[in-house]
Parts: C-alpha cells; sequence; structure tokens
C-alpha cells in the first residue's frame, strides 16, 4: 500500500470541494428562507390559517421520516416519468434544499418559542401589529438562538451533500470515486478526502462559533412561547 500523494489528484478534488461548499452554501440558503417560513406557520399559523399550519407541518413530517438518499433518487429519476427531468446538480441541489428546510425549520421553531412570551405581549401593547411584532420583535431574537443547532445542521450538509454523486454530480466525492477507479489507490484517495472534510468543517466551526460569540445578548433565550 503507497500512501504517497498524488499531486495530479488536487486539481480534481479541489474543484469537487468547490461543488460541494457551492451545493452546500446554497442549499443552506434557500432552506433557511423556506425553513423559516414553516416555522412562522407551525407557530402562529391558527383560526382561519389552520390548513397552512397542516401543509408546513406535513412537509417537515415528510422530508424528516424520509431518507436524503431517497429523496435524492426520486428527484432525478422518478421525476422524468411524470415529465419533469432536472440535470443531475438541480435534482441533488433541490433535495438537498428541501431536506435542510424541513430540519431548520424545526431549529427556528424551536428558537421562536424560547423568546419570553412578553416579548409578543409589550410589542402588541405599544401598537405593533402581530405581524410587525414577529418581524421586528421576535425573529431577531429567535435568528441569535438558532445559531448553535443551525451550524449542526450545516455541517450535516456539508457531509450529507455526498450523496449526490450517486446521481452523478461531481462533487468532492464524486471526484474521488472517479480516482479511485482510474487509479485503484482507494485508501489513498478517500483518506485524503476525508482530510479534505475534516478541514472544511473545521473551518466552518471556528467561523460559526466566533459568529455565535459576536451575536450573543445576555439574558436572551429564556423559555417561554412569544
Amino acid at each position: 500500500m503507497n500512501l504517497a500523494f498524488s499531486w495530479d489528484w488536487l486539481p480534481r478534488l479541489l474543484q469537487g470541494l468547490g461543488l460541494t461548499v457551492e451545493l452546500t452554501a446554497l442549499s443552506m440558503a434557500m432552506g433557511a428562507f423556506l425553513g423559516l417560513v414553516l416555522a412562522v406557520l407551525r407557530v402562529y399559523a391558527h383560526g382561519l390559517l389552520y390548513p397552512l399550519y397542516l401543509l408546513a407541518s406535513g412537509y417537515v413530517h415528510l422530508f424528516r421520516g424520509t431518507p436524503l438518499l431517497v429523496q435524492v433518487m426520486t428527484f432525478y429519476f422518478a421525476l422524468p416519468s411524470v415529465g419533469v427531468r432536472l440535470s443531475p446538480f438541480v435534482a441533488g441541489l433541490s433535495a438537498l434544499t428541501l431536506n435542510t428546510a424541513a430540519y431548520q425549520a424545526e431549529y427556528f421553531r424551536g428558537a421562536i418559542q424560547s423568546v419570553r412570551a412578553g416579548q409578543m405581549q409589550a410589542a402588541l401593547a405599544l401598537g405593533f401589529s402581530r405581524l410587525q411584532a414577529i418581524r421586528y420583535v421576535v425573529l431577531p431574537q429567535a435568528l441569535r438562538l438558532v445559531i448553535p443547532p443551525w451550524s449542526n445542521e450545516l455541517i450535516y450538509m456539508v457531509k450529507g451533500s455526498a450523496v449526490v454523486y450517486l446521481i452523478g454530480v461531481l462533487e468532492l466525492m464524486g471526484q474521488a470515486k472517479n480516482i479511485a477507479a482510474r487509479t485503484f489507490r482507494n485508501f489513498e484517495v478517500y483518506l485524503v478526502v476525508a482530510m479534505f472534510y475534516l478541514a472544511l468543517i473545521f473551518v466552518l466551526t471556528l467561523a460559526l462559533r466566533w459568529v455565535e460569540r459576536r451575536t450573543r445578548v445576555p439574558g436572551l433565550g429564556v423559555p417561554g412561547r412569544a
């Protein structure tokens, strides 16, 4: 077994790493927007808006209750049977986005419900509408509280994005599979890939800890529903 690193691999692995970062960043950003909408609906959609609560809850349970791999395969292999054809990248990105949105919705929901109930009451007493109170009072506090669990989701998505190599997306894992198939140096290739993932996650962890420290507000986070 030869553990020497072949520099010929580096350009392709770096290209794959760049695609991994792109997939993760896009899916997390779009998933955060959708997840925040779902969370607000799951907390505040009552009365006449109750059907929206049911739709949001059904979405969350569906995408949290089925494996990410099944979702990726469905987008790429099943949708063409109903006339919807997606490129491997778009299919993979769509599955990753919808999957992480369901998980982020629960993180946001927990953070919203951790904001003290008196915050909403005070905002309403000051003349805010309920929507304004949610937007300007509750959500700014909730978004600070959600950073630690959201950080876990980001790290999970970095690793979870590897499943899209199964539909032909040449992200880091896809490039590694191709290199290993050509060189038959499986151990060395996947060892290097593991080091790439470790380095990326280490950098992200440090960055997220810095963001968490910068946005922390003393006393914020007393349990109670807003």
